[in-house]
């Protein structure tokens, strides 16, 4: 089969170099063949047959189909330079005479297909979409070994500007605080013995700088408090709040699944149950959602401040004769922040600014109620970490990471 000569040879050119680097104990994943190999040498092949039909034609075709051809031999060297250097690099090596290679294996590649039979354009179209859907369906079932490699993809992704690393907690956090991925913080911490307030922090993220969190931490100071980190799966205010109010989830009689969340929980015992925010019922499409949850109250302060709203909860918790059950999602630090025009192409460094201001004004808010009121628990977490920002901004925050801290 004709199709056999120009895969063995990208096959050639692919894995020469990975055996002549080859160290005992390595764990390097590589296809099998390289798939921009084996596509340039179907067009080499197909360009080949034009020029060999253009000869009998005018000078201008067979120029054309000249120049096609030699910068088809060009962009398979470089390529075959560029899977040779990504291999280096991961080993740190040198180029010295593995630099050699690309040309060994590239006109012996080359060789061996200089007489198949072409296939036409279509043809190749069809069989390279045949190919990449074989690798994909492979990889998706042994990533371990792919069948394709793909060197220029690997070689853009080496010498990109790295992102800086905001997915894995740093050893500095693990050692002082809570770390947990669970999303029960809520469920864990709630007191049925006592008033609960359930507080959001809008775009409160976890610092990649632990002295920032510890200085936010500080506005908690003369209030007892537990304190620590967990993760979000999504980055979306609506998913955490049904998250961090949600009881439990069962199945009906039908087999049918269920959500029974906190606000049903608290009613059942007697407790007055209440959501407050300084939205209208649109925003998330709360109308929709908070309904079912078994709110007595829910309070859409479009216009509140985080402080007047805090102003509301302490009248609410100023009733002793009632017990409470209170969700607060704060709104002061809500992206994009009101003071520009411009969320996306404002400084940094001005951003950041403002929004540690907003922030420190809002949990100074939270401490006072905590303060004031010594018996109720108040649970606060961030909803997410900063978005619809400046992506340097961004970038001093871990990645779907959210503080929490257990007041009272």
């Amino acid at each position: 089969m004709r199709i056999l000569y120009p895969l063995m040879a990208s096959a050639l050119i692919t894995i020469v170099p990975f055996l002549l680097t080859f160290e005992k104990g390595q764990d390097i994943v590589r296809g099998l063949f390289g798939y921009e190999y084996f596509a340039i040498l179907l067009l080499i092949i197909f360009v080949k047959s034009k020029l060999r039909f253009a000869l009998s034609v005018a000078w201008r075709k067979q120029f054309l189909c000249t120049i096609c051809l030699a910068l088809l031999f060009i962009a398979l060297i470089s390529i075959a330079w560029m899977d040779v250097q990504n291999l280096l690099a991961i080993k740190g090596w040198k180029t010295g005479w593995h630099g050699v290679l690309p040309f060994i294996t590239c006109s012996l590649a080359i060789a061996m297909t200089w007489k198949t039979r072409p296939f036409s354009f279509n043809g190749i179209c069809f069989v390279l979409f045949v190919a990449l859907i074989l690798h994909l369906a492979s990889y998706n079932q042994y990533a371990n070994q792919p069948l394709a490699q793909f060197p220029t993809i690997d070689y853009l992704d080496r010498i990109a500007p790295k992102s800086i690393q905001r997915k894995e907690i740093s050893n500095e956090y693990r050692n002082k605080y809570v770390i947990t991925d669970s999303v029960t913080i809520t469920r864990n911490y709630i007191d049925t013995t006592r008033n609960n307030v359930i507080i959001l922090v809008e775009s409160w993220g976890a610092p990649l700088d632990i002295k920032r969190f510890e200085k936010q931490l500080k506005i908690f100071e003369g209030v007892h408090y537990i304190a620590g980190i967990h993760n979000r799966m999504y980055s979306r205010t609506r998913t955490a709040e049904r998250e961090d109010l949600l009881d439990e989830i069962h199945s009906d009689s039908t087999k049918k699944k269920d959500s029974t969340f906190l606000p049903q929980f608290f009613s059942r015992r007697g407790f007055r149950t209440s959501f407050l925010v300084g939205n209208d019922s649109l925003k998330h499409l709360r109308n929709k959602y908070l309904s079912k949850m078994g709110f007595d109250n829910v309070l859409y302060l479009k216009g509140f401040s985080d402080a007047d709203i805090a102003s509301k909860i302490d009248s609410i918790l100023a009733d002793s004769t009632q017990k409470n059950f209170i969700a607060w999602t704060t709104s002061d630090t809500k992206f994009p922040l009101d003071a520009f025009s411009d969320m996306y192409h404002s400084k940094a460094a001005d951003v950041d600014s403002v929004y540690t201001l907003l922030l420190n004004e809002s949990l100074r808010q939270i401490a006072r109620l905590a303060q004031k009121y010594p018996k109720t628990r108040f649970i606060i977490q961030g909803d997410h970490n900063p978005i619809i920002s400046p992506i340097e901004f961004q970038e001093k925050f871990y990645r779907r990471w959210v503080p929490f801290a257990i007041l009272n």
